[in-house]
């Protein structure tokens, strides 16, 4: 119940930042799809803020991954969930990467196609839930669902190529913010109990 009402709080907190941001933009006279910019430098700290936002929320998973991971490593504890942890560092890491290089992008210039790229992506996320199952089980993997759902929803937007700039760049943005907002809080609470565990095994022995 802790756990349901933080992701509450946490999304409804993160909407109505999305909002303010919305509303500031538009009152200094930017378009609400310049908050969704790619992060070149601007004079407007404003244009492409939420790209940035979502490009640092990005590393977080990673962060917390490898350091839980190196936490574990040192404990050693019987049963532990290092491997998961050190295998979703991995696959964070390399979508962190992909973000921020923008890789799918170089790919499609090299002339794979979009769906090759996606399928690629696809067959990476499906292998790592796949051999994790069971550990995915134990934890509340609705979150990461949610997250993985909404960034596929973002994906699928961009390929519509919407004609209008606003709309597209909201249907797009926003899910795609609040896919990271939500994989990173699942992570954090996942490496959180992982390392509290593993911790009090250590007090009780």
């Amino acid at each position: 119940m802790t756990t349901f009402l933080s992701i509450i709080w946490l999304n409804t907190l993160s909407l109505l930042l999305v909002v303010i941001s919305i509303i500031l933009t538009k009152s200094s006279g930017l378009e609400v799809s310049d908050l969704f910019f790619h992060p070149l430098f601007y004079p407007q700290p404003n244009v492409a803020f939420l790209t940035r936002t979502f490009q640092l929320l990005c590393c977080v998973p990673v962060i917390v991954c490898a350091f839980s991971y190196g936490l574990l490593k040192t404990f050693n504890p019987p049963n532990s969930e290092k491997e998961f942890i050190l295998a979703s560092a991995i696959v964070t890491g390399g979508f962190m990467l992909n973000e921020i290089y923008r890789i799918h992008i170089y790919l499609v210039g090299m002339g794979i196609s979009k769906l090759g790229v996606s399928l690629f992506y696809a067959l990476v996320l499906f292998s790592y839930g796949w051999f994790f199952r069971r550990q995915l089980k134990s934890t509340p993997y609705g979150l990461l669902l949610a997250g993985v759902g909404l960034l596929f929803f973002a994906i699928a937007v961009d390929s519509q190529h919407l004609k209008n700039k606003i709309t597209s760049s909201l249907l797009e943005g926003v899910p795609k913010l609040f896919s990271e907002i939500n994989i990173v809080f699942y992570y954090w609470c996942v490496c959180k109990y992982s390392v509290e565990k593993s911790l009090s095994r250590i007090i009780k022995a």
